[in-house]
């Protein structure tokens, strides 16, 4: 048997393709657009889904149905003598602690982390656990890693439309309607795995702005000392998404870098036209 299997689900960012490269197996995420249930990378691409997304379908996420979830998991222990995973911050999602509750019935074999993460600083917790394992670490040895490095993440977020944010009721209709009318625009951060207002500035100039002062004030600041990893993530249109990136790692020279786009159960809340900016402290500072 093999001793240590990683897993975790398309709310990392991960392709089906990155995750087999790095041995991680993947769940891919559920959410709804006109009542039908769709899965992340599975049977409808990121361009389809904003596609649906901009002609005004009604969309929606949700967690994985308890089955798909333990059924991926007993296949998996058919061949590894345990198992790690890794779903999203329980602070954006009830797929941890659900997780969590199924794994009491596994006598230890299935180590669920509630790593405070989504989107790029989830991939590299998860990336994290891949070098842990391939380092002899076991499946709770891995799990307490990252569980003391939960914290040392914080990303930065703001929007084109608002509309997206009062759909799902981020936002209420009397804000999105002020703040579509004089243009302003929401920078939120998820720090502590939960997501708050950062501030709310005029533009999407001003916003971007206000996210690299944010993540360079945390290098002065949180993370003065530490080496770090500088990330940035997008919705919707990849050249833009791609400028956005060039930007941040342009902003932080020197400075280790990685970018993806956001995963769809973001993009169901933020719409297309997000941008993030991100700070990940590094597992071997």
């Amino acid at each position: 048997m093999v001793p240590i299997a990683v897993m975790t689900d398309t709310n990392s960012g991960m392709t089906p393709e990155e995750a087999r490269q790095a041995g991680v197996h993947l769940l891919p995420m559920p959410f709804t657009v006109d009542g039908r249930e769709y899965f992340e990378h599975l049977d409808i691409s990121h361009e389809e889904f904003y596609r649906q997304q901009l002609a005004g379908a009604q969309i929606s996420s949700s967690q994985p149905a308890p089955a798909a979830l333990l059924d991926m998991w007993d296949g998996i222990l058919e061949t590894h003598e345990a198992l790690v995973y890794i779903p999203m911050t329980s602070g954006l999602s009830g797929s941890y602690a659900t997780a969590a509750g199924f794994a009491a019935d596994y006598d230890g074999r299935v180590q669920v982390v509630d790593n405070r993460r989504i989107s790029v600083p989830l991939k590299q917790a998860v990336l994290e656990a891949v070098r842990l394992r391939d380092a002899g670490k076991t499946a709770q040895e891995i799990a307490q890693r990252l569980m003391e490095k939960a914290l040392d993440s914080r990303i930065y977020i703001t929007v084109e439309d608002l509309s997206y944010l009062k759909k799902t009721g981020r936002i209420t209709p009397t804000v999105a309607a002020v703040g579509t009318v004089l243009n302003i625009k929401p920078v939120m951060k998820i720090l502590d795995g939960k997501l708050d207002m950062h501030c709310k500035v005029r533009g999407m100039k001003q916003a971007r702005q206000t996210m690299l002062d944010a993540v360079r004030a945390d290098l002065q600041g949180d993370f003065a000392g530490k080496k770090v990893m500088i990330a940035a993530a997008y919705s919707g249109d990849r050249e833009q998404g791609e400028q956005w990136a060039q930007v941040v790692r342009d902003s932080f020279p020197g400075l280790p870098f990685m970018s993806d786009p956001l995963p769809l159960s973001i993009g169901c809340h933020v719409g297309p036209g997000a941008l993030g900016a991100a700070i990940l402290a590094d597992y071997d500072e």
